[in-house]
């Protein structure tokens, strides 16, 4: 590839000459990306396809620009652009070799974008990270790009930063629904209902939620997912039992699966289905949540929950929404509580069943301990059904010695006794809106005020 034509095209991803889409900014990951780049590190996005993280990029390099950084002093490199058709170790050196001769800077800020495209990108990276002559950032959309490679290569010189579709808080402001406090959260109670619907139908993906043509983009992400990231990129052919068994999974939202069980369906040996499997997670389609227990070996034999990374993925592929509003309502709460996860190192999730078979959706661990219980229930009305999923919460108390009991429901609100435990009932929109008592409206307001005052 000629050098003309390398800077040509990046010229097009570019601030060099021109302003460029950088997309509705989302205030959190933004001043967690501007704060993380200080550190002598370099800066890792990761998360599932089209959750934002090229959009991000951007926000993060127009922010360095808005701070006085040459535009001339950034280089982005997508590697998702069909023009470098065959992405490779040579040609990432010959991008970064043709930059410094066009505009020779110091110390430039480089982004790559989709990096995971170029095999043998970790160790390049790191040796322009040692010899200080980059500050680096970069993003893939496989899970593997943190826990593996470029940990392997950057043991504590890396952060990291998960990027998920939108939030309900972000779902709403990209819906136009301004949240100032919890006062208006109240005032437009009617209006944050309306829109939950529409979130759990079609999810918070930032381009889904921006077009009218929803289920169609869903499919199209679902197909893009498999083929780029999964078979592309472990050199796959088309596999029935990989399409297979990724539908599989999004039609069994929130329900616990064994790799020998799904043999019943899906075609292909118990180490096929783990392979596959394993795949799909990590290019952050779905996720696994582990049944807690005080014993490691009893975690890994016992039966795993899986949670879509977006429902609306789930319900465009096979989920009906309409069908199973309690089961779609907990992959909800899943993806909030993995976010939460991802924000705080010391919190790990899990659920909860006894030999009885009595079950609790989440339990959700604060370092060694079991910080909360929380139980999904969409329709609280029926007495047997209340009773039932209290009785559950009440075991899981008493046997992980945790009193924080919630219970997540479609409308009731209040706090009840029961055996002399206060159980806590909050609608879905409200608890989404909360984060110990703050919503999170008014969390990314303190964020943007913090950010002023420095300037």
């Amino acid at each position: 590839m000629e050098k003309d034509e390398i800077i040509g095209i990046l010229g097009d991803w570019n601030f060099w000459e021109k302003e460029i889409d950088v997309g509705r900014q989302r205030e959190e990951y933004l001043d967690l990306c501007l704060r993380f780049l200080k550190p002598n590190v370099v800066l890792a996005l990761t998360g599932v396809r089209r959750s934002g993280k090229s959009y991000l990029m951007r926000q993060v390099a127009r922010e360095l620009i808005a701070e006085g950084k040459d535009p001339k002093h950034i280089l982005i490199v997508n590697f998702e652009d069909r023009r470098f058709a065959k992405p490779s170790l040579e040609l990432l050196e010959r991008i970064y070799e043709t930059y410094l001769e066009y505009f020779g800077p110091s110390k430039p800020f480089i982004f790559l974008d989709e990096i995971h495209n170029v095999d043998g990108w970790e160790r390049w990276v790191r040796t322009l990270h040692e010899l200080g002559k980059a500050k680096l950032i970069v993003s893939g959309s496989s899970s593997k790009l943190l826990s593996g490679e470029l940990a392997t290569v950057l043991t504590g010189r890396h952060l990291d930063v998960v990027v998920f579709p939108l939030d309900f808080g972000e779902f709403l402001e990209f819906k136009n629904l301004e949240i100032k406090s919890g006062l208006s959260v109240l005032s437009k109670k009617v209006e944050i209902k309306h829109l939950l619907r529409e979130y759990i139908e079609y999810g918070g993906f930032p381009e889904v939620v921006q077009t009218d043509e929803k289920k169609q983009l869903l499919l199209a992400y679902f197909d893009d997912i498999l083929t780029r990231d999964i078979e592309k990129r472990y050199k796959i052919r088309k596999s029935e039992a990989l399409w297979g068994l990724a539908r599989f999974y999004l039609t069994n939202i929130s329900k616990p699966i064994t790799f020998n069980s799904i043999r019943n369906f899906i075609e292909g040996s118990t180490v096929t289905i783990e392979r596959f499997s394993n795949y799909i997670e990590e290019a952050n389609m779905v996720f696994f949540l582990k049944r807690f227990s005080f014993s490691t070996k009893e975690q890994e034999k016992s039966p795993r929950k899986v949670y879509s990374i977006d429902v609306g993925l789930a319900n465009a592929v096979g989920f009906r929404f309409s069908e199973n509003a309690g089961r779609a309502a907990e992959n909800i709460v899943a993806i909030e509580l993995k976010r939460r996860c991802a924000r705080n190192p010391l919190l790990e999730m899990y659920y909860w069943k006894d030999p009885y078979g009595k079950e609790v959706d989440f339990v959700v661990k604060d370092g060694p301990k079991a910080s909360q219980l929380i139980q999904v229930c969409w329709d609280i009305s029926d007495p047997k059904t209340k009773g039932r999923e209290l009785k559950s919460l009440l075991n899981a108390s008493d046997e992980l010695k945790c009193g924080n009991l919630l219970v997540i429901t479609e409308d009731y609100e209040g706090e009840e006794r029961a055996k002399g435990r206060k159980v806590t009932f909050i609608p879905l929109w409200k608890w989404l809106l909360t984060d110990q008592g703050a919503t999170l409206k008014e969390k990314a307001g303190a964020g943007k005020k913090a950010k002023k005052s420095k300037k």
